[in-house]
């Protein structure tokens, strides 16, 4: 792919109305630009300077603000099996296993029936719009996702734009359209499987430290507004939430105001409860702590 074929694809994307951004040359990632999802653009301008400063530069559409749901159905590496709940007759790969999602929810699939993307590997992409209603985010696999093989980009996530060459170490090829047609509306039944479960009934973490003094009463300030972060922290920011109250109440622990133990176990309740993954929570956490530890602080009496 020249720089100029690539270009020619971006603009493309464009007139679509997906906003845009360079990512690595030959690659899937990283982005070249900071806060991808805020600086992706429509505009003729800012992708003529993108790419004139990165002019080999592949490019990925930011899916949340251009109100797209992409699905994402891979094939297996060589030797790679389905897992028993979809060693089913027939079932191969990621379109094998949405087929039969399909044929459960009655709804007549057909590739060709929305734009889709031939991806390096033989996989497909299905874009389907999503511009209002329940929002969407990114789903891997069969964690919290559609099932084997299938990853969907939605808020929060990006999609290689077709036209992109991508060569890594899992193999090289080009992003193809296959079909060039309108995004077609996202089906109500891959709304309703892909809608966030519902969170359970929101109640406050219990924090107890016996306010009876200035100090007392600074910590229970600096812990709560701590789980704050977490428990109102938007759908994408979870993590990165968790991960700064951490390294703030860290300070504390490594000042000697509050144990590890404890700072865990609210941490842990806070991010439960907005349903983050349970194995993603400890880990967070631990590395939060390690960082704070680094700047201990400790709390006037």
């Amino acid at each position: 792919m020249t720089p100029t074929n690539i270009l020619a694809c971006v603009k493309a994307a464009a007139r679509r109305g997906w906003p845009v951004f360079p990512i690595s040359p030959g690659r899937k990632g990283p982005p070249r630009v900071r806060d991808w999802e805020r600086a992706a653009s429509t505009d003729p301008d800012q992708i003529h300077a993108w790419w004139k400063q990165w002019p080999a530069a592949n490019y990925g559409i930011a899916c949340g603000p251009a109100h797209l749901v992409v699905v994402d159905l891979d094939v297996p590496k060589p030797g790679q099996l389905p897992p028993p709940e979809w060693d089913l007759p027939g079932v191969l790969d990621g379109a094998d296993v949405f087929a039969v999602l399909a044929e459960r929810a009655r709804w007549r699939y057909r590739p060709d029936d929305t734009f889709t993307v031939r991806t390096r590997r033989g996989g497909l992409h299905l874009y389907f719009t999503h511009p209002t209603g329940d929002r969407l985010t990114n789903t891997a696999g069969e964690r919290g996702g559609l099932g084997w093989k299938i990853d969907t980009r939605a808020h929060g996530g990006y999609v290689v734009g077709p036209g992109s060459f991508v060569d890594e170490s899992d193999g090289a090829g080009a992003y193809t359209p296959l079909n060039r047609a309108l995004a077609a509306p996202l089906p109500a039944w891959l709304v309703d499987l892909l809608r966030p479960a519902p969170l359970p009934p929101q109640r406050p973490v219990a924090v107890p430290l016996v306010a009876h003094d200035r100090r007392s009463a600074y910590l229970r300030s600096a812990v709560t507004d701590e789980i704050r972060r977490v428990t109102q922290s938007p759908p994408h920011g979870h993590n990165n939430a968790l991960y700064q109250a951490s390294v703030a109440l860290g300070q504390l622990v490594a000042g000697g105001e509050l144990t590890e133990h404890e700072v865990t176990g609210w941490l842990s309740e806070a991010a439960a409860r907005v349903g983050q993954k349970p194995r993603e929570i400890p880990k967070t956490i631990a590395s939060g702590l390690r960082a704070g530890a680094k700047r201990p602080r400790k709390v006037a009496a």
